[in-house]
């Protein structure tokens, strides 16, 4: 069967992963552009992008992550969008599994008969619900220590989730938000320093300009990156 991201355009430096296999002995290193997966990991139906990191105990189900992004371990990710240098902690759900709450039964039987030999096929129809509902993060979003982010939520550029948030509602870009459910708890940056770094869109910037431009990543503040390169 083939996966739904398989056919999908991919940039320069972005892989398409069916199905991961650790190699047997040491696994890749953490080494240059190349997306590096731990041995532990689980990886089916996905793209990664280039300097893309997935910790040990990690699962990614189909799911897109763009280029610099890393999930460090024990998280998982299903149905997802997830921009370039994203950062999500340990122990964090994107998108944790759903049920069908309005029909008779919601146990897995009732969409997953071929484990419990109920049926010679799955719900589809239950599946596309789900993907559906996909999460979306814009670009260096940070997922904080036991976040969990519900189903169809959008979660803006440059956002903060503090740790055990669990997010059930749209976070506007560059917001900290927090709680159970969360809630806002302050902006980042005034509105015209959010508008001139979006301007920049230093994301998109390619390698080597990001390697020159990070003294200034280091020791200029945003008001003053915004200055210097909008």
């Amino acid at each position: 069967m083939v996966g739904k991201l398989a056919n999908r355009p991919l940039e320069p430096g972005y892989i398409y992963i069916d199905r991961f296999v650790a190699e047997p002995a040491e696994g890749p290193k953490a080494k240059g552009p190349a997306p590096v997966i731990n041995r532990e990991a689980s990886v089916h139906d996905s793209i990664l992008g280039p300097w893309c990191r997935v910790g040990a105990r990690t699962s990614l189900s189909e799911t897109a992550m763009g280029a610099y992004s890393y999930i460090v371990n024990d998280s998982s990710s299903a149905y997802a969008e997830i921009g370039k240098f994203c950062s999500i902690a340990r122990d964090v759900r994107v998108n944790p599994g759903n049920h069908p709450t309005w029909k008779a039964a919601q146990h897995h039987f009732s969409y997953r008969a071929i484990s419990y030999d109920m049926g010679e096929a799955d719900d589809d129809d239950f599946f596309e619900w789900r993907r559906s509902h996909r999460v979306v993060l814009g670009h260096d979003v940070w997922l904080g220590h036991g976040v969990t982010v519900l189903p169809g939520v959008t979660i803006g550029t440059g956002a903060v989730v503090g740790a055990g948030a669990v997010v059930s509602k749209d976070v506007a870009p560059f917001t900290i938000v927090g709680g159970v459910p969360s809630k806002p708890i302050r902006e980042r940056f005034p509105k015209a320093v959010q508008d001139g770094i979006l301007s920049i869109a230093w994301w998109d910037w390619e390698h080597e300009r990001l390697a020159d431009a990070l003294e200034d990543f280091r020791a200029l503040d945003a008001d003053a990156f915004v200055e210097k390169y909008a």
